[in-house]
């Protein structure tokens, strides 16, 4: 059976890896040919580490690492010079999943002197953070990053979610009480903005300049599944505590196990049941779009 799944993956792979061509000579690292984005090229490394990791097939490891390497650049936070007229924050954040993942796989790390996977993940996370904007709907994060980009004034639950996520996936794997208080701080606004509701059903956004009162009620699988790791991770964080005697302190680490998110990550799992047709059964789909043939080339890499 094993062998099977390793067979079916492979051919997957293979054929994912037809669409890239970022390791051909005057080709762009990292980058995906038109018409995909910027983003999907970041979670098809994900995808590709964990390739690596459940298979122990290497074949792909040197693209790997050469288009994320390009792409994160010098300070490692995947703020390319190249991506100024597009990239916003829920872009950013799914480079930095596939950094986190490179982290917690122990994926082969780049040379010394290059930024190291956690590094990268932690770069993001440190350009988000100062992003948070409580102007505007008590808040958030924006869509875009920049002022000129169309879609500034509009926050949505994927850019929040993937702050959230990342910092809920950094706050398991270093034990920084920073971490988990930067996601508990993430999760308590979307939940407060009515971005998610009180089923955990998640909405797309809003507009801040109608202090994100008039919300865009559509359902993306992908903001269950940021929101779903990310509370799983909170579930099974690390908490850093001194520990002292008479004589001596000593720090002890100990999962926190909180109830809250165990409760969390259930009923997001269960809301997420509207995305799992009946016929067939129990096949993923995205329901706002696909029905109907209109996805667009991102919304079909949603459920990825």
């Amino acid at each position: 059976m094993l062998d099977s799944i390793k067979k079916a993956a492979k051919e997957i792979v293979t054929n994912m890896m037809t669409y890239y061509t970022g390791m051909n000579p005057g080709d762009n690292p990292g980058n995906l040919p038109d018409p995909y984005y910027w983003w999907e090229a970041g979670a098809m490394f994900n995808v590709l580490i964990d390739y690596w990791y459940f298979t122990g097939d290497d074949t792909y490891n040197d693209i790997t690492m050469q288009g994320m390497l390009w792409q994160a650049g010098d300070t490692g936070a995947f703020m390319p010079n190249n991506q100024s007229k597009t990239e916003g924050n829920d872009d950013q954040a799914f480079w930095g999943f596939a950094a986190m993942s490179a982290a917690e796989r122990n994926f082969p790390n780049p040379p010394s002197d290059k930024p190291q996977w956690l590094e990268m993940a932690q770069a993001v996370f440190n350009t988000q953070a100062p992003r948070w904007d409580p102007s505007t709907c008590g808040g958030g994060l924006r869509w875009q990053i920049f002022t000129w980009n169309n879609g500034y004034n509009y926050k949505n639950t994927i850019s929040t979610g993937g702050f959230f996520h990342l910092a809920a996936r950094l706050a398991k794997y270093t034990g920084n009480q920073t971490y988990s208080d930067w996601a508990e701080k993430a999760w308590d606004w979307i939940s407060d903005v009515g971005f998610m509701t009180n089923d955990y059903h998640f909405w797309d956004g809003a507009s801040d300049l109608t202090d994100c009162k008039e919300m865009n009620q559509i359902e993306w699988t992908y903001n269950n599944g940021v929101f779903l790791l990310g509370a799983a991770n909170m579930y099974n964080a690390v908490r850093e505590a001194k520990v002292c005697c008479k004589y001596r302190c000593e720090t002890d680490f100990s999962q926190t196990e909180d109830p809250k998110w165990k409760e969390r990550v259930q009923k997001i799992l269960d809301s997420s049941e509207i995305f799992f047709s009946e016929t067939p059964a129990n096949v993923i789909y995205e329901r706002a779009c696909e029905t109907v043939n209109t996805c667009m080339v991102d919304q079909r890499s949603f459920k990825g």
